[in-house]
């Protein structure tokens, strides 16, 4: 590979890494929004918005995919862990309207 190809190949790596943020960022977001539906469906079965059982099979399961996609397990249990706080904090806040 030459200097040209090698900035071509970068700046659309680039290119396609800012795609895919956007695309995470969107999946984010429905996630999140999906919390709405989740607490006002607690609410009426009387559940606690933390669900440990629930945690641990989504840590779980992100172990088991991790393995499957090569991905490092710990960074990916982080990340989800992440969401799952961020899903946690938007029930808490719904639940204060």
């Amino acid at each position: 590979m030459n200097r040209a190809e090698a900035l071509r190949r970068l700046d659309d790596s680039r290119r396609q890494i800012d795609k895919l943020d956007h695309e995470i960022i969107e999946l984010i977001a429905q996630r999140t929004f999906l919390a709405g539906e989740i607490v006002q469906a607690k609410k009426v079965l009387g559940m606690d918005i933390e669900d440990k059982e629930r945690e641990r099979n989504i840590q779980e399961k992100i172990r088991e995919i991790a393995r499957e996609k090569k991905i490092d397990p710990t960074s990916l249990s982080q990340i989800m862990k992440i969401l799952t706080s961020l899903s946690k904090k938007e029930q808490k806040k719904l639940l204060k309207r």
